[in-house]
């Protein structure tokens, strides 16, 4: 797939990435001459200097046949205005833009048939604070991923010591919940990777990768870590766009304080707010925390733009006493220092906007795609298509289907069904088929088991 990317910031260098790496023909375009250099010494990509949305560089970056154009630029006037050069001058099939401005996102029509001509519009904030929501309906998980419209979810949490099934073997889960069903995908033992068996015991500090009905999901991490009470009171550090939504998200359940150095905006959010307490202060003032009482906090969530100082106010407010701590990160190479020591959850925008962007280039009918432990797993949900003459999965039992290596099907979506993945199950016509791949690299062998061959046509 031939594919233009506007934009070498953190989104559009980690897109292309992902992209290059699975034989895409991929173009750069940015203005600044230093990060295309440093991104073409990376990657096997084409690069051109300039400004996205002008005809002549898009022209000189091959849109005139390219498959598609993905505008994560830091302007969203820029990516919007490439996205209608590139329809309007060059026909191209698919164009997606992020989109950041909640002035532009509110109004609708400006995307609609007679608006900017955008396939799909990715917000990086509506992604970050549905990542964060669900993190907090789920107490302990370090990642919850929606499938099938909600229907079924896949979880990462971390056993621990008083969860029933640490110290016991996978198969001690069936016959301790008989009435449950659910699939662990995969576990991560000191960063290695293992293909879970029935006789696979679970060991205290294991990453454990689950799917399960979304009415299921609690009961199934009470059996890996003790239970944790649901959370009540959260403090939000910063009032930007993020911190904003996060807020307006969550008022109406969770008893939520706000904080904010700048006092304009302190003003802005009061009056847009409802049930939010809005604070003017330093989120990494010691006093200030102890005043708001600290150490009776659920969660603290440090989602300025800032990255140390995200650190910083997320390690006092743990050491004071916080209960969980969920740190907004953009520089990637932070995000496996400090995960899982004094701050519990590492939140990097741009894994959890990634993929939006894959779901979107994917073969074969792809209609999900998360990644999945900074980018090096990933979890796909793809629709069968086709009959047991045209398609590989098709008609075929689980056990019978040609994964690639360190592949699991953790369950299939049939008529709003949520069928966890066992060997006798087969597989029929516009099933959601949800798969875990350890090995991203990976993916284009499961993009070809779901292509339906021409006998089907």
């Amino acid at each position: 797939m031939k594919i233009i990317i506007l934009g070498a910031g953190q989104v559009g260098g980690t897109l292309a990435e992902n992209l290059a790496n699975e034989a895409n023909d991929i173009t750069v375009i940015d203005s600044d001459g230093e990060r295309l250099r440093h991104l073409q010494d990376r990657l096997d990509i084409r690069t051109v200097q300039g400004r996205g949305s002008y005809p002549s560089i898009l022209r000189q970056a091959g849109a005139e046949d390219a498959d598609m154009l993905i505008a994560v630029t830091n302007s969203d006037e820029t990516n919007m205005v490439a996205c209608q050069v590139a329809y309007s001058l060059f026909k191209t099939p698919t164009k997606i833009s992020r989109v950041r401005a909640n002035a532009y996102l509110s109004r609708k029509e400006l995307f609609g048939p007679d608006g900017f001509p955008i396939d799909v519009l990715i917000s990086p904030e509506q992604v970050v604070t549905q990542h964060i929501t669900r993190l907090i309906e789920y107490p302990g998980a370090l990642q919850v991923l929606d499938f099938s419209k909600g229907l079924a979810r896949l979880v990462a949490i971390r056993a621990t010591l008083g969860g029933p099934l640490v110290g016991h073997e996978l198969s001690y889960l069936r016959e301790h919940m008989p009435n449950i069903d659910t699939r662990v995908a995969a576990i991560f033992r000191r960063d290695r990777p293992i293909i879970p068996q029935g006789n696979t015991v679970i060991e205290d500090g294991d990453e454990i990768f689950f799917i399960a009905a979304t009415d299921h999901i609690r009961s199934v991490m009470s059996e890996l870590q003790p239970l944790s009470k649901p959370y009540k009171r959260i403090i939000i550090a910063g009032g930007g766009n993020i911190g904003h939504r996060l807020a307006s998200t969550l008022e109406g359940r969770y008893q939520v304080k706000v904080i904010e150095h700048n006092q304009d905006r302190c003003m802005l959010l009061a009056e847009n707010l409802h049930k939010s307490i809005v604070l003017q202060g330093d989120a990494a003032n010691k006093e200030m925390l102890l005043e708001e009482n600290i150490e009776d906090t659920d969660v603290f969530c440090a989602v300025t733009n800032d990255d140390e100082a995200n650190i910083m106010a997320s390690l006092l407010a743990k050491r004071l006493g916080a209960r969980k701590v969920m740190t907004l990160i953009n520089n990637p190479d932070y995000v496996d220092l400090i995960q899982g020591r004094d701050i519990d959850v590492a939140i990097s925008p741009q894994q959890t906007t990634i993929g939006s962007l894959l779901t979107h280039v994917r073969r074969g009918d792809v209609v999900n795609v998360h990644a999945l432990r900074r980018g090096a797993a990933e979890a796909i949900e793809a629709i069968a298509h086709g009959d047991h003459r045209s398609s590989k999965v098709v008609g075929r039992r689980l056990d019978e289907i040609a994964l690639p290596e360190g592949t699991t099907i953790g369950a299939i979506v049939r008529h709003n069904e949520v069928l966890i993945a066992h060997d006798h199950v087969r597989v029929q016509p516009d099933d959601h088929v949800i798969l875990f791949l350890v090995d991203k690299k990976r993916t284009r062998e499961v993009e070809r088991l779901f292509q339906v061959g021409l006998t089907f046509f």
